[in-house]
């Protein structure tokens, strides 16, 4: 019994080891990420919108036209 026991705890260790690890990773990535003002997420009608942070917008690719049937009233992440 104590070695199926030890058998089960092995693979629940290795899977804690591994996820703290990459938590580590995740928060060393984000300090030193090198940007004063991370930004913070709005919600606007109905949806939620990122205000702020580090992304230039002149480093952005074009957004592309609307077509002529799309409401103006959603996000057009929510239209089909």
């Amino acid at each position: 019994m104590a070695v199926t026991r030890a058998a089960g705890v092995v693979p629940l260790v290795g899977t804690l080891a591994a996820a703290a690890a990459l938590a580590g990773v995740a928060v060393f990535s984000a300090s030193t990420a090198g940007c004063a003002s991370p930004g913070q997420y709005v919600q606007r009608a109905g949806y939620v919108e990122l205000v702020g942070g580090c992304v230039d917008p002149q480093k952005l690719p074009p957004t592309p036209a609307k077509p002529l049937n799309q409401r103006q009233d959603q996000p057009s992440f929510l239209q089909q």
